[in-house]
């Protein structure tokens, strides 16, 4: 892949004596990548290694050319975990700027930040006021303040609504449109149309990568739910 912002060669993470990642060789590039899968397959782990917060057992990954977590990498990087990571007692905008000082944001990164996100008229709200989505968004503020070209995202729609899931995943696409690579975790199938790219994973393991159309036609079906089954049964086969 042309241009990739993640390349993963080999890795392997080691929990509890389980393999929790088994040997796992990717490449993510521009644009808004799906890594999908069910609950507990290791998604999360596999975005902290891409932060580099996850203690690993092998192989490497690296992050716009350097090894994911070293000192390059952290204004260039943004990580929004599944939990809150605001207070709800702050404003937006105090939030924001309580986060900006330690992150080191560049001067306007609030503004800036407050308006991707479509907040600016809930800036002086106090965040435990908020609607789940718009809390969401708040969180996804933070991760882009400084300007990163790397947004990692951990299942940030996951108890939404139908709608407020679709325009986030609406603004994950204008952010990407902006320049910032979007990386974003879920296990909801019918998000996966919604991605440039899908990274489909079970038990640790990538089992297809690619455009949902690619992979719908790898596996000769129309959805890519219906692919996902038809791709875990053949893996399953060759197990065997």
């Amino acid at each position: 892949m042309m241009n990739s912002v993640v390349v993963v060669d080999a890795l392997r993470v080691v929990r509890g004596g389980r393999e929790v990642l088994v040997g796992l060789d990717l490449e993510i590039g521009p644009g808004v990548t799906g890594l999908l899968g069910p609950s507990g397959c290791g998604k999360s782990t596999l975005l902290r290694s891409v932060v580099g917060v996850q203690r690993t057992a092998g192989g490497s990954v690296t992050v716009l050319g350097v090894p994911a977590g070293t000192t390059p990498l952290r204004d260039r990087v943004g990580y929004q975990t599944q939990s809150s990571s605001v207070y709800d007692d702050l404003t937006v905008a105090e939030n924001l700027r309580f986060f900006a000082r330690v992150l080191g944001g560049p001067p306007g990164s609030v503004d800036e930040a407050v308006a991707a996100v479509d907040l600016a008229g809930h800036r002086d709200q106090v965040v435990g006021r908020l609607s789940g989505g718009q809390r969401s968004r708040v969180g996804l503020a933070v991760a882009l303040l400084g300007r990163p070209d790397l947004l990692v995202l951990d299942e940030p729609t996951v108890g939404l609504d139908p709608v407020l899931r679709r325009d986030l995943w609406a603004l994950f696409h204008r952010i990407a449109a902006d320049g910032t690579a979007v990386l974003v975790s879920s296990h909801v199938m019918d998000e996966a149309e919604r991605c440039d790219q899908l990274l489909l994973m079970r038990e640790g393991r990538i089992i297809a990568q690619g455009t949902p159309a690619a992979i719908k036609a790898q596996a000769g079906v129309d959805d890519v739910e219906g692919a996902f089954l038809a791709l875990v049964d053949t893996a399953g086969g060759e197990a065997a």
